[in-house]
């Protein structure tokens, strides 16, 4: 098993395509450290997962960027190292531009940006010491593209797909290596948490997230890009047929966008 003893920490182990990670590299016996907000539903996450590799959960606020420093050194503490990180937590987003409160982009950019960018920073040290280390940052399809009703989600997977990237160009570490997931929709609880214009949770489960892509597919081609050492990895149904319409022919691309994220699929 190629992940067996490695030591992965997932950021938004919780729920949703985190919640997968976990269980997939739990199959592989590798070592892990859970972290999200929610303590009861990492405590859940780890009950599942006892008997079957060793597992801590350690919790971790993405919108307190000073206070990452600390649980960083905690996380390194653990086993005294990390092999690997995946930033996986995130925030949607269901609100036209225009109805959109400045509050809910800032929320937006903390959690699903500037979260994974500081504690990055704070990790790459670490990986310099050590002489290897992965980061793997689960973007979106909507880093790829605009789509209604997401204005500030898309923002703020543009900008993590952007730091990312940047990082893979400029870095000169090492054995040190980027993955960055676009994911179209995949079967999660990710519209339900999703905020309104207002701040609000939106509550509903859209059509097109009912029927996405299963969660265990999504992340057995995680793993794979993660094996590979890939850079980018597309994980989308026809989500990558918008985006390559964007790139061919941009007319249908911007009348199939608008209908679809308007109808809500």
């Amino acid at each position: 098993m190629e992940f067996e003893y490695k030591v992965v920490w997932i950021i938004g182990a919780s729920s949703g395509i985190g919640a997968g990670l976990a269980k997939a590299f739990a199959a592989q016996n590798a070592r892990l450290i859970l972290s999200s907000r929610d303590y009861a539903a990492l405590i859940a996450l780890e009950q599942q997962l006892k008997g079957h590799t060793a597992c801590t959960v350690l919790t971790a606020d993405m919108t307190d960027h000073a206070g990452l420093a600390q649980v960083v050194e905690q996380a390194i503490s653990v086993y005294g190292h990390i092999d690997i990180v995946i930033h996986s937590a995130g925030i949607g987003q269901r609100s036209l531009a225009i109805d959109t409160q400045l509050s809910v982009y800032n929320r937006l950019m903390e959690v699903n940006f500037l979260g994974p960018l500081a504690l990055t920073q704070y990790l790459l040290p670490h990986f310099k010491r050590q002489g290897h280390g992965h980061v793997v940052a689960i973007s979106s399809m909507s880093g790829l593209m605009g789509f209604p009703m997401r204005s500030g989600y898309v923002a703020s997977k543009h900008a993590l797909k952007g730091y990312f990237e940047t990082l893979q160009v400029e870095h000169t570490l090492d054995n040190f290596y980027v993955t960055i997931v676009s994911p179209g929709r995949i079967k999660t609880a990710l519209s339900l948490s999703a905020l309104t214009g207002d701040g609000i949770a939106y509550g509903k489960m859209d059509k097109g997230q009912l029927h996405g892509i299963p969660v265990d597919e999504c992340t057995d081609k995680i793993l794979k890009a993660i094996s590979r050492k890939k850079k980018h990895v597309i994980i989308a149904r026809s989500e990558r047929l918008l985006y390559w319409l964007r790139i061919l022919i941009p007319p249908a691309y911007y009348r199939i966008a608008r209908k679809r994220g308007l109808d809500g699929n």
